[in-house]
């Protein structure tokens, strides 16, 4: 039996996988749905790893939006296009239905209002009452994990100096963008990384778009969603190359979701166990600028899907996840173009 805390999206989807090939699962969520959130864009590996994992590609297809490309637009540096890659759009409600459908469809026990607030061995502790658990437990808990900070509590989440606002607009928008490019304007800070950028991505019904913003973290009570009017100045700051743009979206948008950026460091992890293993954001959360945090987590449920179903080493397959994570970033870090001043 595999237990899973944890009903995002590495979460119910490694549920759905392992029960299809007959594994017992209890997933415990501690929300009472996990269909909220913003958008987040899959690249190409990541579909592939979903249908590995036995979901409809069709399925996802339908709830998502092509992106053909990535159009970055940089003050006073060149423009340039970069290929989708099987890159698609979601709105993460409509991903997470598709992925609770999946696990639905098999024998997962996937039980949402279920907070774990502690754990040990054979044990996890829920509203006061210690359950037993019998197998590997699976920390897919996110970014907060409670399971990492039981096993490592001197390895937080760290803020990596942005703010986050995602914006929806309430109807179509015909900006002057190519349609199904995902357009950043880059605007940088000085000649220091991180830069802030604005980002939008349009069709024939809607308009998403996101912004970073380089300040001082927000509390944490102001996570969550805020009128757009209490961050449309600072959303225009990032973007004063293309002010009609920003302001048509913000006039035609009614709220925004506001977090703080925040990478959970791999340096310094200590090893994995045998028995208790952490996925996903729980274990190598990164900044939603990298673009590939939803993908790592995929990837992690199908190390892991492997792992079980084979009867391999499950801490050897994290240990090599964790090595192929840090071996990718190190390459995509050497690469990133350095910083240009501004006009």
């Amino acid at each position: 039996m595999v237990t899973i805390i944890g009903g995002g999206i590495a979460g119910t989807v490694l549920a759905g996988a392992l029960a299809r090939d007959g594994v017992s699962v209890t997933v415990y969520e501690r929300r009472a749905a996990v269909e909220e959130g913003a958008f987040l864009i899959l690249d190409g590996r990541a579909h592939d790893t979903l249908g590995e994992l036995g979901v409809s590609v069709a399925d996802l297809r339908a709830v998502s939006h092509a992106v053909d490309g990535l159009a970055v637009h940089e003050a006073g540096g060149r423009d340039r296009i970069i290929p989708g890659d099987g890159r698609r759009m979601y709105f993460r409600p409509d991903l997470m239905r598709v992925l609770a459908d999946f696990a639905r469809a098999t024998t997962a026990d996937i039980r949402y209002d279920c907070p774990v607030t502690d754990f040990d061995a054979g044990t996890v502790r829920i509203r006061g009452e210690s359950l037993p658990i019998d197998g590997p437990l699976i920390a897919a808990d996110g970014i907060d994990s409670m399971v990492r900070a039981r096993l490592e509590p001197d390895r937080p989440a760290i803020y990596a100096h942005q703010v986050v606002v995602y914006g929806v607009t309430e109807g179509p928008l015909t900006p002057p963008s190519e349609k199904s490019l995902l357009h950043f304007q880059i605007h940088r800070v000085g000649d220091a990384q991180p830069t802030d950028a604005f980002g939008h991505l349009w069709n024939d019904h809607t308009a998403a778009w996101f912004a970073r913003i380089t300040r001082p973290p927000i509390p944490f009570p102001d996570i969550g969603f805020h009128p757009v009017r209490e961050w449309a100045d600072a959303v225009r700051a990032v973007a004063p190359d293309i002010p009609d743009l920003v302001d048509a979206m913000l006039d035609d948008t009614g709220t925004v979701h506001v977090s703080n950026a925040r990478n959970v460091p791999l340096n310094g992890a200590l090893p994995p166990r045998d028995d208790v293993i952490l996925c996903g954001d729980a274990d190598h959360a990164i900044t939603p600028a990298a673009g590939v945090g939803a993908r790592d987590a995929i990837q992690d449920a199908f190390a892991l899907h492997q792992a079980i179903r084979t009867g391999a080493s499950l801490p050897a397959a994290m240990t090599a996840r964790r090595n192929h994570i840090t071996t990718e970033r190190a390459d995509a870090a050497r690469f990133r173009p350095g910083p240009r001043t501004t006009r």
